[in-house]
């Protein structure tokens, strides 16, 4: 595993999950979209230090798992566009169960939104990966502050954050094309 980054990479993995989701708010308001609010109680302090432990306890496991194993394997036959649609779709598969249970707050949402915003930002956990020469860390902290983040920034609705995240995608695509989505070569299994 790589843990040795540039602190440019670390920043965007601390910063830009809130940038995605005040983005996603604004998109929301513009769109006059209606957000499934995120039950929140009377203390949000409690319930953002409650999200961040949840986070650190599942997130890692599912970046081991999606950006540690598949995604490497998938980019040394696929070029990374292709295998980020293939970890996205089943990362996105992998949820399901969590919109039939009942009470989670994941079962409030549209799936198809849902899905499509998930696959899309797969795009940029990939970036991340493939520019951090394979940093589970850097994908890993995005992860925990995206779920993190989500619960403090209220108000955003999925429709909106997939609408934000296809954007992101589609300009990743554009400016760094669909062999590597990176600066550099991507990560394969070696």
């Amino acid at each position: 595993m790589q843990w040795q980054v540039g602190a440019i990479w670390l920043l965007l993995a601390l910063i830009t999950p809130a940038l995605f989701l005040v983005a996603g708010k604004m998109v929301t308001n513009a769109l006059g979209l209606t957000a499934t609010p995120a039950p929140q109680g009377n203390n949000i302090i409690a319930v953002a230090f409650s999200a961040l432990v949840l986070s650190l306890f599942s997130n890692p496991w599912e970046e081991v798992g999606w950006r540690g194993f598949a995604l490497p394997r998938l980019q040394k036959n696929h070029n990374a566009l292709v295998a980020t649609l293939m970890v996205g779709g089943l990362w996105g598969l992998w949820h399901l169960p969590l919109f039939f249970w009942v009470g989670n707050p994941m079962s409030n949402y549209p799936f198809l939104a849902w899905f499509i915003g998930t696959v899309a930002v797969s795009f940029v956990y990939t970036w991340l990966y493939n520019n951090t020469k394979g940093s589970l860390l850097i994908v890993t902290l995005f992860h925990v502050l995206g779920n993190t983040f989500g619960v403090i920034i209220s108000g955003v609705s999925v429709t909106a954050l997939a609408i934000v995240y296809c954007v992101v995608a589609g300009l990743l695509v554009a400016v760094y094309g669909k062999a590597n989505l990176a600066q550099r070569e991507r990560v394969g299994a070696g």
